[in-house]
């Protein structure tokens, strides 16, 4: 091994990329056994190497840990001229960045990455394809930790695009079933809306400072030279979200995250909660110089972070697929981990990305053996009494359910409450009305969160059994390959929080002192200060919220299970709401998919609610704007669209006539040509050479 793991930091991606490299290679003419061992060694290697990375950096000073590996130059010097009119040079290198955010990162990464691995072995077994599974696993593997050690953007748009490119192929996997297919495809469009978004502030941040390299981007933060809320950087951050609401899945691009489970459940637990869904708040945390510097932006980056957990939280209280109650969630917890950077609270936000990593993690393999047992059933109207049949499974999924609902002293406690805490104390100048109100919303999702995730725990392996008689005489437990992760997963969701004891509770909240250099603020930005009997008492608070929800779910789906149908009796237009996600997909598709032209589409999209504008004079407002917008599309269409590409078209049919003339494709009419030729060859030389002279 080498003396120093930050040497070998290159080794992390590398590893992965091998394994990827291999399977997609000569993948076909291995056995299952010796793709097993080869793919998940490879990401046993790279957490090994990781751990000693993250050993390497515990020794150093906290001011020094920070490493750069540059492994080659990827575009050389470019000259340009500055706004000053001075000369400069723009250069992109290939290098990795460790520093205590990216060693956090690739740990997470690389340690749940390795366990889901594991997973998969007993999942996928009987899967054809079980060579390109692991490939695609391996290859995604390598695009994230290429993300999370990039030492640039543009680099980290690599990994950022590469993670993309395997959730479609992950997704999709099942290629041959269209639902599966479909949503890889949805996946890819709607994060490349994002990536849009992503790319403007690259080419923004380009101009502004000259280079990409996060460490140039901080010393020139760090000399002064931008005020607070200036135009550029306000400008700069706001194109970066947009791409982190796509690749995070917040609101209006979350749309793809909850399609995503048709792919397989280890997918869902790697790909969509452990690690691509949060490359947005990754991102933000490690622009967090330009950000502490973009108060707008910062408000609305907490806004709609609390806004997406309240959201989706509420979608998840009435859904019945296992696996998209839980993509609902996780679009949630992305929700609080944003609202903890838009508060200024990036090493909370980075906690809470953690301690879900274990915690989500947890429950997706879990949600997916108790599919395994039910031959693939995923809907939890269809089970019941499974607690008996699946007791690893049972027990680890409630200690999971019991972390993300905030029960101490689980890791889900410490991640959260420290959230909600900086939201209700931070400073940032979001005004203190603002402050409470995301505040009260958290809160109250977080109520949200214990009710649904309980209510998915009660109906699962609780009360009386609905399993259809075909498949309960051979409900079982799943094999050793896949209990082992779950078991590992549920240690670690009640543990991996203790890192992060609060002062309050006698702790030093280590994570969040070994992550302050890459948060050192350039501005005045931190908690406002409190005692700690406030802080307690909030926490007090919040356990009771969650022990409440949990009692009100076990009142509603245990004790008086007539109690949900007579609500959705009462309230049907509520229910069907929130079942039907608040008809956001529909209208997305009618405006963007369906509809042949804009104005049909929105004439649809208005006709399916029976929204109407009429105006005093009787005259259907919506009618007249739709009729408009469809005129307006059809004549752009024809006119512009379709004119210029009529037009070339028409100028270069004009153009190539003298040679549609000659090429006719007859084999005939080219043998007179030649003919022709020929004589008039004859003739020429026989009038000058031989008349002539």
């Amino acid at each position: 091994m080498p003396a120093s793991f930050l040497d070998a930091v290159w080794l992390v991606p590398a590893l992965p990329l091998l394994g990827a490299f291999l399977m997609l290679l000569i993948g076909s003419r291995l056995s299952n056994k010796i793709i097993s061992w080869l793919c998940c060694g490879t990401i046993f290697g790279s957490f090994l190497i990781a751990l000693g990375i993250f050993r390497d950096l515990l020794g150093l000073p906290a001011t020094d840990r920070i490493y750069e590996k540059i492994i080659f130059t990827w575009f050389p010097a470019i000259p340009y001229i500055t706004d000053g009119g001075n000369a400069a040079n723009f250069q992109i290198e290939w290098g990795y960045l460790v520093d205590p955010l990216s060693s956090v990162m690739i740990l997470v990464v690389t340690g749940v990455g390795f366990l889901i691995h594991v997973y998969s072995i007993g999942y996928m077994a009987h899967e054809g394809g079980y060579y390109r599974y692991f490939g695609y696993l391996n290859l995604f593997m390598f695009m994230m930790l290429t993300l999370v050690l990039s030492n640039n953007l543009l680099t980290m748009f690599v990994g950022w695009e590469g993670v993309g490119l395997c959730s479609y192929l992950l997704i999709g996997f099942w290629f041959l079933k269209k639902s599966a297919s479909d949503a890889g495809k949805k996946a890819f469009i709607v994060n490349r809306v994002g990536d849009a978004g992503f790319l403007l502030g690259i080419f923004l941040t380009i101009t502004t400072f000259g280079t990409l390299s996060f460490t140039d981007i901080n010393a020139a933060l760090a000399s002064n030279a931008f005020a607070v809320g200036a135009p550029a950087i306000t400008a700069i951050t706001m194109f970066l979200f947009i791409g982190a609401t796509g690749k995070s899945a917040q609101i209006p691009l979350y749309v793809w995250l909850p399609d995503a489970m048709e792919g397989p459940t280890p997918v869902s637990a790697l790909i969509h909660a452990a690690t691509m869904v949060t490359a947005g708040v990754y991102m933000v945390a490690r622009m967090n110089g330009l950000y502490q510097l973009a108060p707008t932006t910062m408000a609305v980056v907490a806004a709609v972070g609390a806004l997406t957990a309240l959201f989706a939280a509420s979608m998840a209280l009435v859904q019945n697929d296992i696996k998209k109650i839980l993509a609902y969630s996780t679009i949630s917890q992305l929700g609080y981990m944003f609202l903890a950077c838009g508060m200024g609270a990036f090493a909370a936000g980075i906690f809470h990305v953690s301690t879900h990593a274990y915690f989500k993690a947890l429950l997706f393999l879990g949600s997916g053996a108790v599919i395994h047992a039910l031959s693939g059933e995923q809907d939890i109207r269809k089970m019941g009494g499974l607690w008996s049949k699946l007791p690893v499974t049972g027990k680890t999924f409630v200690i999971g359910a019991l972390a993300i609902a905030g029960i101490f002293p689980l890791a889900g406690f410490f991640s959260k409450d420290e959230v909600l805490w900086r939201t209700f104390a931070n400073d940032v100048g979001h005004g203190d009305l603002f402050t409470k109100i995301l505040w009260g919303v958290a809160m109250f999702t977080a109520l949200l969160t214990a009710f649904y995730m309980f209510r998915l725990v009660f109906v699962t392996f609780f009360g009386v059994s609905r399993v259809p008689q075909e498949t309960a005489h051979h409900v079982h437990e799943a094999p050793r390959s896949m209990t082992v992760p779950l078991m590992i997963l549920a240690v670690l969701s009640v543990v991996g929080g203790w890192v992060g004891i609060p002062a309050a509770l006698g702790g030093g909240n280590r994570f969040e002192h070994f992550l302050a250099p890459v948060f050192a603020s350039h501005v005045e930005l931190g908690a406002v200060e409190h005692a700690h009997s406030l802080e307690i008492g909030l926490m007090v608070f919040s356990v009771g919220v969650a022990v409440f929800a949990i009692w009100l779910a076990y009142y509603f789906y245990i004790r008086h299970t007539e109690i949900p149908e007579q609500i959705v009796y009462r309230l049907p237009g509520v229910h069907r709401l929130l079942y039907n996600k608040y008809y956001v997909d529909e209208i997305y598709d009618a405006v963007f998919v369906e509809g042949p032209v804009l104005g049909k589409s929105l004439a649809t999209t208005l006709g399916r609610f029976d929204l109407k504008v009429i105006d005093e004079t009787g005259v259907d407002g919506t009618a007249w704007l739709t009729r408009s917008i469809s005129r307006l599309s059809i004549w752009w269409d024809t006119w512009i669209v379709d004119g210029a590409v009529n037009s070339l078209g028409w100028l270069v049919w004009t153009l190539n006539w003298p040679a549609r003339v000659l090429q006719t494709g007859m084999v005939q009419r080219y043998a007179l040509w030649m003919a022709t030729g020929i004589v008039l060859f004859l003739l020429y030389y026989v009038q000058r050479y031989i008349l002539g002279s």
